[in-house]
């Protein structure tokens, strides 16, 4: 009798599983002879999936994670990971989720701040299909434009642009793990922002496979689905597969800079005036604020240091230039400043030590992995000193606390709010990210979210209201969260206008559309709308 390779796999597998518990068996079997009856090709699938029982599976379960939170041994796991090393087997895996009723989550950097891509609260089992072995990179410069797989990193984009081109970049995160695929779902920013936008303003064409299991390109998905995945958010639409992503211009020489004001050095009144500029200055010029705590000089006492780290595309004389014509109450001289080219930038924006090789972005891990809360804010006008006085007292109360503020203007007010679904344009003047940080696990969870949530009520005043508007990208479970398949869209419009403002509405036309039955689904996934009747 002749037994092909898709007949002798599955039943291997099934010697392997033994171990483990009926139902776990049931699925996991039961999704590979899917695989093998959906794959026309014959592949060694059990290589591809790994369930708790393989020794494998908790180090790649927290290969990319980056909030230690949703690690811990009370959080669900999922019944196995699935890593796909061609598109055929990410078609496959939505099929034969969709068949077994298997719930499926996706992931490709990890860096979801509530987890949502590696632990599903709301529904078990789930399944987490990881598209970390599909990160090929095609870079092609006489068009000035690349495709980049979604299990890429962008340390590992930066790098291969840069390997071909001095003179070309591109408009993404400054972190340099960050999985491109989920990345750009929400928008994606970074210090070329003010110059060229966002990475979902920058891309071309995608790849995506819909909740049918084809894989569809910008002509394919049409213009209300291709509108919809860049900034939308990750997972409510599809799988992402690639980006085609469009090249901007960076100089050979560009400058960078570090410079550091403790309360004690004057830190109120510059951190004022920068609100104050730093949505108007050179658009070749960002300059943002990282906010942490610190032990003063004194014996015993603790400050606020800001730090404004910036990046300018551009010279150091003529930036000296710039910011003694429009911000010259940051005293920066020609000491401060660095020239260097523009992936070295990446690495100095991205803390890296000042002699680490470009190299180390083709390694594409976190260097942040930590028990965190995050939440985040937009301001429309400028927090008064007073506001800031009361913000450093609830700042020196917390042990780890850090805060970003990330300047807007530029290009980002120039772009249309509904351009994309990414909708905090002109008027804002920054971002602020808060994050308090922790080592002891769930030991103080509590004490630290608290406090958070304390500060974010603290801050109310001084940011966007009505709504009071948040970063997709940094997602944030206390603004509301679907409770299961068939959240409504009046519940989910409490956390999609802070996200999403008026476009939040759009995107749900758009779900329903092209995945009425709510397949593609976390706690703050697009929801669609009911069905007649």
């Amino acid at each position: 009798m002749d037994f092909s390779i898709s007949h002798i796999l599955p039943l291997l597998l099934v010697l392997l599983l033994s171990a483990s518990g009926t139902s776990s068996v049931s699925i996991q079997e039961n999704f590979l002879q899917c695989l093998y009856d959906n794959t026309e090709v014959s592949f060694p699938f059990y290589n591809s999936l790994y369930t708790p029982t393989n020794a494998s599976f908790a180090t790649i379960l927290q290969s990319s994670a980056q909030n230690l939170r949703y690690l811990v041994p009370s959080m669900p796991k999922p019944e196995f990971i699935f890593m796909p090393i061609q598109e055929s087997h990410v078609q496959a895996a939505v099929i034969c989720s969709k068949q077994l009723g298997i719930h499926l989550r996706v992931r490709s950097g990890g860096h979801d701040y509530e987890g949502l891509s590696y632990v599903s609260e709301i529904e078990t089992p789930f399944i987490v299909v990881d598209l970390g072995k599909l990160r090929s990179i095609t870079v092609d410069i006489g068009d000035n434009s690349a495709w980049i797989a979604a299990g890429a990193t962008v340390g590992e984009v930066y790098y291969r642009i840069a390997e071909k081109s001095k003179v070309h970049g591109f408009p993404a995160g400054l972190c340099t793990s960050l999985g491109i695929g989920g990345h750009i779902t929400g928008g994606a920013y970074g210090t070329m922002m003010r110059k060229y936008g966002l990475g979902a303003d920058n891309v071309i064409d995608a790849r995506i496979v819909d909740v049918n299991g084809d894989v569809l390109d910008r002509k394919q998905m049409g213009k209300d689905l291709f509108w919809a995945i860049r900034g939308g958010g990750g997972a409510s639409f599809g799988i992402i597969l690639s980006w085609k992503i469009k090249l901007v211009p960076v100089p050979e020489t560009v400058t960078v800079f570090t410079v550091s004001k403790t309360l004690e050095e004057g830190a109120t009144k510059l951190l004022y005036r920068w609100q104050q500029v730093a949505d108007n200055l050179d658009e070749n010029l960002f300059i943002r604020v990282i906010i942490q705590v610190e032990n003063a000089q004194q014996k015993g006492e603790r400050t606020v240091r800001t730090s404004y780290q910036a990046l300018f595309l551009g010279t150091a004389d003529r930036l000296l230039q710039v910011t003694q014509e429009e911000f010259p109450e940051l005293g920066l001289t020609k000491k401060d400043c660095a020239e260097t080219s523009w992936l070295k930038s990446v690495l100095y924006i991205g803390g890296y030590p000042s002699n680490t090789p470009p190299e180390v972005l083709l390694q594409g891990k976190s260097t942040f992995k930590n028990y965190f809360k995050a939440k985040s804010d937009f301001v429309r006008e400028a927090i008064p000193e007073t506001g800031l006085e009361g913000l450093w007292k609830r700042l020196l109360k917390e042990d780890t606390p850090m805060m970003i503020w990330n300047p807007y203007g530029g290009m980002m007010s120039k772009i249309s709010e509904s351009a994309i679904p990414f909708p905090h344009r002109s008027g804002t003047k920054f971002k602020i990210q808060y994050l308090t940080l922790w080592q002891d696990g769930d030991k103080n969870a509590a004490k630290h979210i608290n406090w958070m949530r304390k500060l974010y009520n603290y801050m109310a005043p001084y940011v966007s209201m009505l709504p009071r508007t948040a970063y997709v990208n940094y997602r944030d479970l206390d603004l509301g969260i679907n409770k299961d398949a068939n959240t409504s869209f009046m519940q989910a419009s409490a956390w999609g206008a802070k996200y999403f403002k008026d476009n939040f509405n759009r995107l749900v036309q758009v779900k329903t559309k092209v995945d009425p039955d709510n397949f593609f689904r976390h706690e703050q996934s697009i929801p669609p709308l009911p069905r007649d009747g």
